[in-house]
């Protein structure tokens, strides 16, 4: 293999020193990245990628997030949500402002834990864990009325998978410091193919959804096509869109101070694509701005490229908590806005992340009593409040068909 060169700009400081550095480094980031990944699965081909098992699409998808590109896929997942769930499309944003779940900030803050929460315990464990299926039982349940309803389209539903599936590959290739492999792509597309089945969301208005999909690559080009079709007939300026998209965005730079937040909207805006900026009625970031927001990403991705050793396992970080605790709750390790479902420990309110918070005037764990629950959160319960202890009928309904149908198997035929 021919190792690429230390950029010319940086070739004049100790060439030889960086061009070693840089040849070591990426070869043992392709060692135990890519190529560890491609060693320890069956999927050697296109064709035998059509037999890749949920699991196994499972597993390689939770190694690129813990290890490969975590911060990027993280990031872009929460911008999945982000573009879909709040203002991208109106029939979405109307429903939002309707059930008042982002036209208050009290509880804009909850139901974005709340999401994040239940997408992240059905990508945390494994597809026919008891973890993943409540999580997915109780995400049925919570759409089920409004689906029966009309007020959540079918195409709204297909849309939103599609964005949880292809935005991840569109940062990494975007920011990362490689783009995903074939067999990492198809491993995304199988594992949210599958969910959507799990979820009942048809696939009718695709291609090849009828007739069945070759393997989760093929999935994922019928999607990606579809969506941006979908984007051009629907995502438009809208004043609900811009109403839900502040209070969002009051969200995620929650953590920033006071002075820094304008920079944070017009970052946010900066990874916008145009038709997203119009939709949202938002301005685009101002010249100098864009260009030190592009320079950084494009520098991080370099030294990631050419400096960065990979990340060791004992360093990936699992955001849930393993065992339930003695309310039979589990909590929330790190958080990113309000507390929601994180655990008053004393290394939460008294380390150097509480102290950041401290000086911000946000709160910590623990404060304002059970607002933020801190006693942590009951998968079967998570979504709005006056939704907490209602449809555990229809869940365990719900879980015994997914027991039968969700057992870790390809989820093409």
């Amino acid at each position: 293999m021919r190792w690429p060169q230390v950029p010319s700009c940086l070739q004049g400081l100790f060439p030889e020193v960086l061009n070693t550095i840089a040849k070591v480094s990426l070869q043992e980031r392709i060692v135990s990245g890519q190529k560890a990944i491609q060693n320890e699965y069956p999927y050697k081909t296109r064709e035998s990628m059509a037999h890749m098992t949920d699991r196994d699409a499972w597993a390689i998808q939770k190694t690129m997030m813990q290890t490969e590109y975590p911060f990027i896929v993280i990031k872009s997942l929460q911008f999945a949500l982000f573009r879909s769930q709040t203002y991208g499309i109106p029939t979405i944003s109307t429903l939002l402002l309707r059930t008042s779940q982002f036209s208050d900030s009290a509880t804009s803050f909850k139901r974005y834990a709340d999401t994040g929460t239940l997408i992240g315990e059905f990508m945390a464990f494994e597809p026919s864990s008891e973890r993943a299926q409540t999580a997915i039982a109780r995400t049925k349940f919570l759409h089920k009325g409004y689906r029966a309803s009309g007020k959540i389209l079918e195409d709204d539903m297909l849309y939103t998978l599609s964005l949880f599936a292809t935005e991840p590959i569109r940062f990494v290739q975007l920011y990362e410091w490689r783009a995903m492999t074939e067999l990492e792509r198809c491993a995304v597309g199988t594992y949210w193919k599958s969910l959507g089945d799990a979820l009942d969301i048809s696939y009718a208005k695709l291609p090849s959804g009828q007739t069945g999909f070759r393997d989760g690559i093929h999935w994922l080009e019928e999607l990606g096509d579809w969506s941006r079709q979908y984007e051009e007939a629907h995502m438009r300026p809208n004043p609900r869109n811009k109403e839900i998209a502040d209070r969002t965005i009051d969200v995620l730079v929650y953590n920033l101070p006071s002075c820094l937040k304008p920079l944070g909207v017009h970052f946010t805006a900066h990874l916008m694509d145009e038709r997203l900026r119009r939709a949202m009625m938002m301005e685009r970031p101002p010249v100098v701005l864009a260009a030190l927001f592009a320079t950084a990403l494009q520098v991080r991705r370099l030294v990631l490229r050419y400096l960065a050793l990979p990340g060791p396992n004992c360093m990936r970080l699992d955001v849930f908590t393993e065992t339930p605790n003695r309310h039979g709750r589990h909590h929330v390790r790190i958080w990113e806005g309000a507390p929601f479902y994180v655990a008053p420990t004393a290394w939460n309110r008294w380390g150097p992340t509480a102290w950041v918070m401290w000086l911000l005037g946000q709160p910590l764990p623990g404060d304002e009593g059970d607002k933020y629950y801190p006693q942590g959160y009951y998968t079967p319960d998570l979504g709005p409040k006056y939704f907490e202890g209602k449809g555990r009928k229809d869940l365990e309904e719900i879980m015994e068909s997914l027991r039968r149908q969700r057992t870790g198997k390809c989820p093409f035929p």
